[in-house]
């Protein structure tokens, strides 16, 4: 990959993932380059839909296969990006079924915004967000990556999980999609229409607070999984990891409104997040009893309904 073409990569991540950049600058050379290609790659094929404005379905889905093409190399790449990702996915042999299924989750939000139940909602992130933990998985090289490979993928769910949690009122104002499933709005008694007029109800704090419970499952199972990547790569995905998860912190502290406005992490509650993680790693380098101890997912035993912390409805 030509050093130009990384860059271009780079700066689309510094100006569009300011959470993840962070991370990323802690990855070695070897990894954080082909990262900065990957994430750029996604967010063009992202930003397809994301900020498609007026632009017809039709017009948005050939665009996607135009990326999907030269993502491919089945046609030349038109952007720098794409060419450096088209090196960068021959030279580590990431499938091409991970790309499809990465083009064709962007293509759901064309058509989709709104999902039953969790399920579908689930089969949608296989593209969007297991497509990109195995990519990443992928340029890391682990020595075992079968086994590695099931952790991303949940890390990767769990990330995007937070994503829809704290976006919930930009998803709704600007592209008109709920990603909450609705059997989960039901069951605490919330309507789509509550979501769309910003209503902050009671019903609604509930079906954030189950959500977030479902998210941080996935946060522990993907950390579990850190262990088994190369052990310059476990630091900087293990910040990854606990700077998403603030974000729930956030949340809880606002008790579960996200409509009124979305939480975001302040650069000192990142710093402050980035000190504590690289402290505790000091002492201890397991993955999992730092995150316990510096990020703001609970422990299993203690994320139970009825068990005191982090569930219902906080207390003033």
């Amino acid at each position: 990959m030509q050093q130009e073409h990384i860059a271009a990569g780079k700066e689309i991540q510094k100006r569009t993932g300011k959470t993840f950049y962070l991370a990323t600058r802690f990855l070695p050379e070897r990894v954080r380059n082909p990262t900065h290609v990957l994430y750029g790659f996604f967010r063009i094929a992202d930003e397809v839909v994301d900020d498609a404005g007026d632009t017809p379905p039709a017009e948005q889905a050939a665009r996607l296969e135009e990326l999907r093409a030269q993502a491919t190399g089945r046609s030349e790449p038109g952007d720098p990006v794409l060419a450096a990702f088209n090196e960068l996915r021959a030279e580590y042999g990431i499938p091409e079924a991970e790309v499809d299924s990465f083009i064709d989750a962007m293509k759901t939000d064309i058509h989709t915004a709104r999902y039953e139940s969790y399920d579908e909602l689930a089969a949608y992130m296989r593209g969007s967000a297991a497509a990109v933990g195995v990519m990443m998985t992928a340029i890391m090289e682990p020595d075992d990556p079968d086994t590695a490979l099931p952790h991303a993928v949940a890390l990767g769910e769990a990330f995007q999980l937070t994503n829809f949690l704290r976006d919930v009122r930009e998803d709704v104002v600007d592209r008109d999609r709920i990603y909450l499933p609705r059997e989960t709005l039901a069951a605490h008694g919330v309507s789509e229409e509550t979501i769309e007029r910003l209503e902050p109800s009671e019903g609604f704090r509930g079906a954030m607070a189950e959500e977030l419970r479902r998210a941080e499952e996935r946060y522990r199972e993907g950390v579990a999984g850190i262990r088994y990547l190369p052990e310059d790569c476990q630091l900087p995905v293990l910040l990854a990891a606990v700077l998403y998860a603030e974000h729930h912190r956030l949340i809880r502290n606002r008790e579960y409104d996200v409509l009124s406005d979305p939480p975001e992490l302040s650069t000192t509650r990142k710093l402050g997040c980035l000190l504590r993680t690289r402290w505790h790693w000091h002492w201890n380098r397991d993955p999992e009893a730092v995150f316990r101890r510096v990020s703001a997912v609970p422990t299993a035993d203690r994320s139970r309904p009825g068990s005191g912390h982090g569930e219902g409805l906080p207390t003033r």
